[in-house]
């Protein structure tokens, strides 16, 4: 038995019961923790083919095998659900300081099932673990609810996540915040919380983490960061955080833009990197035991939105709220991100129902009469801040976008070649017709349109010889090519689920180039388990292989392994990716060889199956 123990709270709702228990070693060591944990607690607790809704549903919290340790960059965590946006598998991951907190509380997940009869919030102290009245906080946006807490409780140390008013209403899009400003948006896990009338869980802890070998961790630690700060992109990436790729994008010709109809956006220099940090940024932040501090605290000052401050802004929001929707005011998009934080919001849904809704009034499938009397035009800041007051309130036209834009576009007739989504998931800020690896990576992801899930950054920073050396051609690095990319997206899924279940940031992890060697060595100094980098991957695939499951028993079929029709009949109008388009046919097939997957049922092979041991 490892040092590293760890302990699982089941938390039933409806009968308010309590219960703790170890998590066995076997199921840590095929799993190692968050993302890899929680889905096998789905597939475990969760009735096939319910509704997301219904209070059998799952919710579960998992920190890392990594969190709460000294490991650089490991502060994140991930909440699971069947998803109410997808009716799959639902996963949306989150940094800040929440996750280590929990963890020196003793616990490395928390699994909610049920739904209480009236608002309650959970609280955490170490071994104290109880259900409070929440009624006081329901209808308050998360800012308030996380000060309210603060002062009844007395301790203004104390780590909180928690919903808005999004989650409450059960808009599908709506997110669950930590830290005013952390967001594990994806997926509609707001609703789910919301659902089970739980406000919030608060969470305080002194209890530390044990360790196999503190000696040898802070040796590999060091190694780790000498790693990390060696990488060409650590400057540009501890400097701008993500918003450098507005620039970056926009010169590849990869900007999503009007609803992705174009990849490159006339205001891009307003909304760019350059420009928030020079003008609105006052310093930097960083989550817990990161030496990135990637993320930034800004302050408008002057102007009609003089006084507007919060952290951020991240580079999908800038996106996604940005050229998407045609808006090139940067000021309103940076309060567009705390009215999304506040009513507990995914920027990249939002940003996605919002230029949708623009581009059907544009072609006239919307009037103003259908939008409570606004003209949905591009780049019209205010209409996109008002949408978003309705959709985090369920309010007129706002009830309607907040299902997002599967279930929207079909309840305004002829507007599905406008609902850009996959599996019911609004898409993310790529262009994916002039990168071909991530368009393969959003088709496949296991919780639907996605740039998390696989991040095949080696399409756009290898040489062409290490792409030929470790995909077999070396037009991989050809963002054109279709060639070796099925290789590169399995290789990332499998590497970026070992991030997600030892919960290091993806900035990190896959951007500063983490081996993974090193990170073999670092769980076997903080576990005494004799892993390698192969042993890594295997768990990696097996994580996918329990998604794909888990997403097969409730529903998935390979037609829902696709893209939307406008990235395939659609050429790019212009600029460095003019009249590319996107053929899934060929490079999907090889990839369902390289996962064992059955073209016509999608279920993997027993073959597979059997080498991972998943029954």
């Amino acid at each position: 038995m490892s040092e590293l123990n760890g302990k699982r709270l089941l938390i039933d709702l409806d009968r308010k019961l309590i219960i703790k228990e170890e998590i066995d070693e076997k199921e840590r060591k095929n799993f190692l923790g968050g993302r890899g944990i929680n889905v096998s607690t789905l597939l475990r607790m969760v009735p096939e083919g319910i509704d997301a809704f219904d209070p059998r549903n799952v919710l579960c919290f998992g920190a890392g095998l990594f969190t709460g340790t000294t490991v650089p960059s490991s502060a994140r965590f991930n909440v699971s659900a069947k998803s109410p946006a997808t009716e799959m598998l639902g996963d949306a991951n989150s940094g800040g300081f929440w996750a280590p907190e929990l963890k020196f509380a003793g616990y490395d997940q928390v699994v909610i099932i049920g739904k209480s009869e009236k608002p309650v919030f959970i609280k955490i102290y170490n071994d104290e673990v109880s259900l409070k009245d929440a009624s006081h906080l329901w209808g308050k946006n998360v800012w308030e609810t996380e000060k309210i807490l603060k002062m009844q409780l007395g301790d203004d140390t104390i780590q909180i996540a928690s919903i808005g008013q999004a989650g409450e209403n059960r808009v599908r899009i709506a997110g669950i915040i930590n830290n005013l400003a952390r967001a594990a948006a994806r997926t509609g896990m707001g609703a789910v919380m919301g659902s089970k009338n739980l406000k919030a869980i608060v969470v305080k802890g002194t209890k530390g983490v044990r360790i196999f070998d503190p000696l040898r961790l802070t040796e590999l630690n060091k190694k780790l960061l000498d790693s990390m700060y060696r990488s060409p992109s650590f400057p540009v990436r501890s400097t701008f955080g993500t918003s450098f790729l507005v620039e970056l994008y926009q010169g590849m010709g990869v900007l999503t833009t009007y609803n992705s109809r174009e990849g490159q956006f006339e205001g891009a220099e307003k909304i760019s990197g350059r420009n928030l940090l020079e003008n609105y940024v006052k310093k930097s932040k960083a989550c817990f035991n990161c030496p990135v501090h990637c993320s930034h605290y800004f302050r408008v000052k002057e102007g009609d939105l003089a006084g507007t401050e919060g952290e951020g802004v991240e580079f999908e929001t800038m996106a996604a709220l940005g050229s998407k929707c045609g808006n090139d005011d940067l000021e309103s998009i940076l309060l567009a991100n705390n009215l999304c934080n506040q009513y507990g919001l995914d920027t990249i849904s939002v940003g996605g129902v919002i230029s949708f809704a623009m581009e059907c009034y544009e072609n006239g499938l919307l009037s103003s009469n259908d939008c409570d009397g606004m003209e949905l035009k591009w780049g019209d800041s205010n209409i996109i801040i008002q949408l978003i007051h309705l959709i985090g309130r369920k309010a007129g036209i706002g009830s309607l976008l907040g299902e997002g834009v599967a279930r929207a576009s079909k309840q305004i007739s002829g507007s599905e070649p406008y609902a850009l989504h996959i599996k019911g998931l609004e898409t993310p800020e790529q262009e994916i017709r002039g990168l071909k690896a991530w368009g393969l990576g959003w088709a496949v992801s296991s919780r639907g349109a996605d740039h998390c899930r696989s991040f095949p950054l080696a399409e756009t920073t290898w040489k062409a010889e290490e792409a030929e050396k470790f995909f077999g051609t070396p037009k991989a690095a050809d963002r054109f090519s279709y060639e070796g990319k099925p290789k590169m997206v399995k290789w990332y899924e499998e590497v970026c689920a070992v991030g997600d279940s030892l919960e290091l940031c993806r900035i990190a992890q896959v951007g500063l180039n983490m081996p993974l060697d090193l990170l073999a060595e670092i769980v076997e100094a903080l576990t005494g388990w004799n892993l390698t980098e192969h042993d890594l991957l295997t768990v990696g695939e097996r994580i996918i292989q329990t998604e794909r499951i888990f997403n097969l028993r409730n529903g998935l079929t390979p037609a829902d392994d696709c893209l939307p029709e406008r990235f395939i009949k659609e050429p790019v109008p212009s600029g460095p990716c003019q009249g590319h388009r996107y053929d899934l046919s060929g490079v999907l097939e090889k990839y369902y060889q390289l996962r064992g997957w059955d073209e016509i049922s999608g279920w993997p092979d027993e073959k597979t199956l059997e080498r991972l041991g998943i029954k």
